[in-house]
């Protein structure tokens, strides 16, 4: 009688209306990979092997497969939400322990790392001081105490002189008479302590063919030296440009190096001496154009103390930080593990994932390298389950179990008739 057989399949329909049910419950979990079940069939051995007649002795589960397709991103207000576009999971530290998750949904703890709901740490190739990654990995962390200023040493000027001018009317030079000089530029540098000081150069076109005077002063003080007193004359560096426009040379020194070096400098706010060079040949150098003065880039390599503000995350998982005086500093970037058989993998709860002997050992790589896939910052993966599919397939397992309940009530009807024989 086939009591066993539908009994089984009334089993295999239990199960496979646990899963769906699963599926279903999980459509909104961040992360979520739906499950399938797999069925085969089930027939009796004996020595002699089966034969061409043989009848079946019902269904068994087989497997249940995580499938690990591409779910939807959906973008979200915070920046250390990340999502994986394509394969790999996030790497996360747990009590000692490496567990794997496609879940993206992190925040800092009190101690500035960078967690998730359960305070499992995510790793990452953390970066050295100087912003270099090293290629160690370690959780990441966010440092809120403030960075420490950097005094300028070095200030790139870029400007277009106008070859068409001529002398100023004024003489002497005096910076405090714009007709005696020609045109002016200023920008901010900071000294160890992060104190601003005003820098300012005037630039004075000269009666000789293609040369200028330029005057350089710091808070107000001329950098080459005080007036003289005799004459009110102040020392400038002579620039001279060559007939295509280009720098030819700085004092009689022939360009490039193309800078000036002044003597250490004390500022009056208890910080070191600066000790500046003026570079007029970086990348942007400086012309004698015959067209109107422009100043194409003028920039210093100092900033004051500044105080963590946010974080920015690329495609390929460098984090950086950004700071309140306009300095951004890398901290790491964020690393994935990717698996032979993902399928082997141990499902620990909570969204997380554990390496298996089934799954293979972890394959940990940078986001865009291999087969891994990138990071969408400030966004979020959702579930890949489908419920339209969910939903037939549940009315497709009832219908199962309702047809194996009914060949047990055959089956028992057919076995009360032949006890009622006489």
């Amino acid at each position: 009688m086939p009591f066993r057989s539908a009994l089984s399949g009334i089993n295999a329909a239990a199960q496979e209306l646990r899963i769906i049910g699963n599926n279903v419950s999980n459509a909104s979990t961040t992360g979520f990979k739906q499950s399938r079940a797999n069925f085969s069939d089930v027939y009796a051995a004996s020595s002699s092997g089966g034969t061409a007649n043989s009848i079946g002795a019902g269904v068994r589960l087989a497997s249940v497969d995580q499938l690990f397709t591409q779910g939807n991103i959906g973008f979200t207000d915070s920046k250390l939400d990340m999502a994986i576009n394509g394969q790999g999971f996030f790497i996360l530290e747990d009590n000692g322990s490496r567990v794997y998750a496609r879940s993206g949904q992190f925040q800092a703890d009190r101690d500035g790392f960078i967690v998730n709901s359960n305070d499992q740490k995510m790793i990452v190739n953390v970066a050295d001081e100087s912003g270099t990654i090293t290629g160690a990995a370690g959780p990441l962390r966010l440092d809120s105490s403030n960075i420490p200023p950097s005094a300028t040493n070095l200030i790139e000027v870029a400007v277009n002189l106008d070859s068409g001018e001529t002398p100023p009317n004024t003489f002497p030079f005096d910076p405090e008479r714009p007709s005696s000089y020609t045109h002016s530029t200023s920008l901010t540098v900071y000294d160890s302590l992060g104190t601003p000081h005003l820098q300012s150069m005037y630039y004075v076109k000269t009666a000789n063919p293609n040369e200028w005077e330029l005057h350089t002063f710091l808070d107000g003080k001329h950098l080459r030296g005080p007036a003289n007193p005799e004459t009110g004359l102040f020392s400038p560096d002579k620039i001279k440009f060559d007939g295509a426009g280009s720098l030819a040379s700085i004092n009689g020194q022939a360009s490039p190096p193309g800078k000036i070096f002044f003597e250490p400098i004390d500022t009056g706010s208890g910080a070191e001496p600066l000790e500046l060079t003026m570079d007029l040949q970086g990348n942007i150098p400086i012309t004698q154009f015959g067209g109107a003065f422009t100043v194409n880039g003028i920039k210093q390599n100092g900033f004051t103390s500044g105080r963590l503000t946010g974080i920015d995350i690329d495609d390929t998982g460098i984090v950086r930080a950004r700071f309140t005086n306009g300095q951004n500093r890398t901290l790491g970037q964020v690393t994935l593990s990717n698996f032979s058989n993902p399928n082997g993998l141990r499902q620990m709860g909570d969204s997380n994932w554990a390496e298996s002997f089934d799954s293979g050992p972890a394959l940990i790589g940078t986001p865009g390298s291999g087969s891994l896939g990138l990071i969408q910052s400030g966004a979020l993966e959702g579930s890949n389950v489908d419920l339209t599919g969910q939903l037939v397939n549940m009315i497709t397992a009832q219908r199962n179990f309702q047809a194996n309940a009914q060949v047990i009530s055959t089956a028992d009807a057919v076995t009360q008739t032949v006890i009622n024989i006489r």
